[in-house]
């Protein structure tokens, strides 16, 4: 007998607490690991598939134990994938998980007030690096999945689970979820809503900004301040130069009216971030100058640049019946719903939308702590997170 969407919340009930804290031990146990900072820090996200298996593979067709279908693809030594399927009834019908990534950025335990290698409990606080972005993610979508294959209702859909590697550095292709899309094994996801579990605060991104760095590098002529006359000054060159660059830009990418209904808060930016110079005494004009920075840019707009690798922003379709879904879940289980938007960067997610998969974005972290120092999460988030996933799937069986 198919499962009815009330019935289906009632069988998923709430996130177990303590399996979930155990499970995240774990994970930001192996943090120290699973860093990630080519050439020096390579993640081996296998640390992780291993706790997420031991998990899931007593529910596994892989032990008889159960429904869920796994398939761990592995493209590096050490740097696996895990592709988790709780297969549905009906054909074609499917919504999917996906963003949970198993490296995390690195951490200096000297600058931290806690161990960030470990997992600590501080009342509602669950700290380490890792919790927010995006082991704590890891954990819940596992804790999901394991709850299907342990009661195994009779859903309509197809409800698939992809943890990946590779996504906080890009100087490594064919790791993660590139390489799965290349060789065609998330096909079967377009079907469906693709719900990407890496942003944070409870609430859907609807948009991202697209990046560009870029470098001026100015040469002047050396002297002695004294004898200005005999130098050029490339420090006040190269602020001239960029007051003009800048002024150029601002006129050209004015706010674009499609920034207020995504609810960016930032429009699009051009600004400088670094500054450098040979070094000297105060008294010498040096010969030469570097300014670096970048150029934030909603995704409404298109350039072609040739500064630096450039990636490319994201507007969500907010027609798709996913939106709509999510949103409605969110407002269920979180009490209200407010999207937002950011001119943060997450290039994977356009890569997917390129591919013609519905692309919805929502995360359950803390946008504070975001690559912070002394990372934490909120387990009481968590746990509304676990019952927005469970309204999800529950209104896509209607």
């Amino acid at each position: 007998m198919a499962t009815t969407s009330s019935s289906l919340k009632q069988i998923l009930g709430d996130l177990n607490k303590d399996s979930f804290v155990t499970l995240l031990g774990k994970l930001i146990g192996e943090s120290k690991y699973v860093q990630t900072n080519p050439p020096e820090l390579i993640p081996e996200e296998d640390r992780i598939v291993n706790h997420v298996l031991e998990t899931l593979l007593p529910y596994s067709t892989t032990t008889g134990g159960g429904p869920l279908v796994i398939n761990h693809v592995t493209y590096k030594l050490k740097r696996g994938n895990l592709i988790v399927e709780y297969p549905g009834t009906q054909p074609g019908k499917i919504l999917s998980f996906v963003g949970m990534h198993m490296d995390v950025v690195t951490a200096n335990p000297n600058d931290w007030e806690f161990d960030p290698f470990s997992l600590s409990i501080d009342g509602d606080k669950l700290r380490g690096r890792g919790t927010t972005d995006c082991l704590g993610h890891e954990a819940l979508v596992a804790e999901l999945m394991r709850r299907l294959g342990e009661t195994k209702p009779q859903l309509k859909s197809t409800v698939v689970a992809v943890f990946i590697a590779s996504e906080e550095n890009s100087s490594i292709p064919g790791v993660g979820v590139d390489a799965l899309v290349k060789d065609g094994l998330l096909d079967k996801l377009k079907q469906g809503p693709l719900f990407w579990i890496d942003t944070a605060d409870k609430q859907p991104c609807i948009g991202t900004g697209g990046s560009i760095p870029w470098k001026l590098h100015i040469t002047g002529k050396l002297f002695h301040s004294g004898l200005s006359h005999k130098a050029i000054n490339p420090l006040e060159l190269a602020m001239e130069a960029l007051k003009e660059i800048q002024s150029r830009f601002y006129r050209d990418f004015l706010a674009h009216p499609k920034e207020k209904v995504y609810i960016f808060t930032t429009p699009s930016t051009m600004k400088p971030t670094q500054w450098f110079y040979p070094g000297g005494g105060i008294n010498q004009i040096p010969a030469e100058c570097t300014v670096s920075g970048d150029v934030r840019l909603t995704p409404f707009y298109r350039i072609t640049i040739s500064f630096d690798e450039a990636s490319s922003g994201v507007a969500c379709d907010l027609n798709s019946h996913g939106f709509h879904v999510l949103c409605k879940a969110t407002k269920e289980e979180v009490g209200h719903v407010k999207p937002y938007s950011i001119t943060g960067t997450l290039p994977l997610i356009r890569d997917l939308q390129d591919e013609g998969f519905d692309v919805q974005t929502s995360g359950y972290g803390l946008m504070a702590t975001y690559h912070a120092k002394n990372e934490y999460c909120l387990l009481s988030d968590m746990c509304q997170g676990y019952r927005v996933f469970a309204s999800v799937i529950s209104q896509l069986e209607v």
